[in-house]
């Protein structure tokens, strides 16, 4: 398989996103995180986003122009961001700079943003606040999208809705990605156009049967994604799945009873300080002994030992970089896509 490599990869986005209207900020942003969302193996959330980002722009669904981003500080510690639909990844990234500064001052930053763009992968932006003894939390849902039925019902009504969190370690930090449904809409999407079936019966169709065929979720009546907990436990995810969006949408003033259309999200995000609490040492004990004795555990399977989340995407990450990122072919496609439109066509690896 081909590998790409990451700067190369990033200065070919940065220069896409500039050439359709977006500031250096934003576009030098927007590409590191996309990258970033591929170097820890989430290939769904990362480089094969770009060109529905580069569409959005080109169509005036998305802005890349970073004054448009209006910041409304109500305490030392909260602030409002109204991101006017700039790139998500740009947005998130100035809201935890925001956090971080009101963090370092105060123990805890958090910021409300409604009316951004798509943000990519969650994961893709924790890692630096975690080398630094931080932190961050994100949460997300799409006011515009509505894909999970809430349980006990057949009709969707909101998104995964995932949340992240990043958590210091000495030895083993903790980079957490996780929606509250069973699968994502990528993950859906993915598989149909791969013609292949679900790992599991993920899928609620619209007479309530439950099934692995990402078919299901675009028939009539029209299916939806299970809640996190599935049948059994789903009442669980449910619950989460609404936290979310009261942590979202509700908390920014705007959501889904403004009936917005196309591509966005509605974002919190939140920097702690643990030296303004118990104090960094102390939880940094704390964290090494939990993680030491989870990978301690003895395995239910032999082959298959305890993993820390966030493990596997490092190594994936630290293996990228000396020697490449294996992209698959539907991201590959994706980047031809875009570079074919641009002043890059014919200088790059994708055309």
């Amino acid at each position: 398989m081909t590998r790409y490599d990451a700067a190369n990869l990033r200065s070919t986005l940065t220069t896409l996103f500039a050439e359709n209207g977006a500031s250096p900020e934003v576009a030098e942003t927007t590409a590191r995180i996309l990258v970033e969302g591929d170097l820890l193996g989430h290939h769904t959330h990362g480089v094969k986003l770009a060109n529905g980002y580069l569409k959005d722009l080109k169509a005036g669904h998305a802005c890349g122009d970073h004054e448009r981003l209006e910041i409304h500080q109500n305490s030392p510690v909260a602030a409002l961001f109204d991101g006017h639909y700039l790139l998500g990844p740009y947005l998130v990234q100035r809201a935890l700079d925001h956090c971080r500064e009101a963090a370092s001052a105060f123990g805890i930053g958090m910021v409300s943003l409604k009316r951004s763009h798509h943000i990519a992968c969650l994961a893709a932006y924790l890692q630096p606040l975690v080398e630094a003894n931080l932190i961050p939390l994100i949460l997300t849902s799409d006011p515009a999208v509505a894909s999970v039925a809430p349980y006990g019902g057949l009709d969707r009504v909101y998104t995964p809705n995932p949340l992240a969190i990043g958590i210091p370690g000495r030895e083993q930090p903790l980079l957490i990605d996780v929606s509250m449904s069973t699968i994502t809409n990528g993950t859906v999407g993915k598989t149909r156009a791969a013609g292949d079936k679900l790992d599991h019966p993920a899928i609620l169709t619209g007479h309530g049967e439950v099934s692995d065929d990402p078919e299901d979720y675009f028939a009539s009546p029209e299916g939806s994604i299970l809640p996190l907990g599935e049948l059994a436990f789903g009442h669980k995810g449910f619950a989460l799945g609404l936290m979310v969006e009261a942590l979202t949408s509700a908390l920014s003033g705007f959501g889904r009873k403004d009936s917005p259309e196309g591509w966005g999200a509605s974002v919190m995000v939140m920097v702690i300080d643990p030296a303004r609490f118990g104090g960094t040492e102390a939880f940094l004990d704390e964290t090494d002994h939990v993680a030491k004795r989870c990978l301690a555990s003895r395995p239910r399977d032999p082959d298959k030992p305890v993993r820390m989340p966030g493990q596997s995407g490092m190594a994936r990450r630290q293996d990228a970089l000396a020697n490449g990122i294996s992209l698959p072919t539907d991201v590959i496609d994706a980047m031809r896509d875009a570079v074919a439109d641009s002043s890059l066509a014919g200088t790059t690896p994708f055309g």
